[in-house]
């Protein structure tokens, strides 16, 4: 859960790290993940299009509770083969006090592809 702040770094490192917001179009159960997960179909825009990811957030949602949810995620990482899907984007969320994954979402409508910033 919480632990020490990371090692100090410069705003042109943070400035590296493309973190857009999303809507979940698609979600669905994933059986073949080693850890319970819901493969996610998320729309960011014109710009950045719909991608992929996969996600360790079963205890908290469901993937009906998923669809049309506005998510936050990194895009500019590499996919990254998680089991038989290929997990385009990393889809962003912090622990609960039980340790569980509680997604990150603006609170507002937003338009899709939004940079955090």
């Amino acid at each position: 859960m919480a632990g020490p702040a990371a090692a100090r770094i410069g705003f042109d490192d943070f400035l590296k790290v493309d973190i857009r917001v999303g809507r979940v179009v698609t979600a669905e159960p994933f059986p073949e993940a080693r850890k319970p997960a819901i493969k996610l179909t998320i729309d960011f825009g014109e710009v950045i299009g719909v991608k992929k990811s996969a996600a360790q957030i079963t205890r908290n949602y469901t993937p009906e509770a998923l669809v049309g949810r506005f998510v936050l995620a990194v895009v500019n990482f590499p996919p990254r083969q998680i089991g038989p899907t290929l997990s385009e984007v990393l889809t962003l969320g912090v622990p609960a006090a039980d340790g569980e994954v509680v997604l990150i979402r603006p609170d507002l409508d937003v338009p899709l592809g939004g940079r955090l910033f």
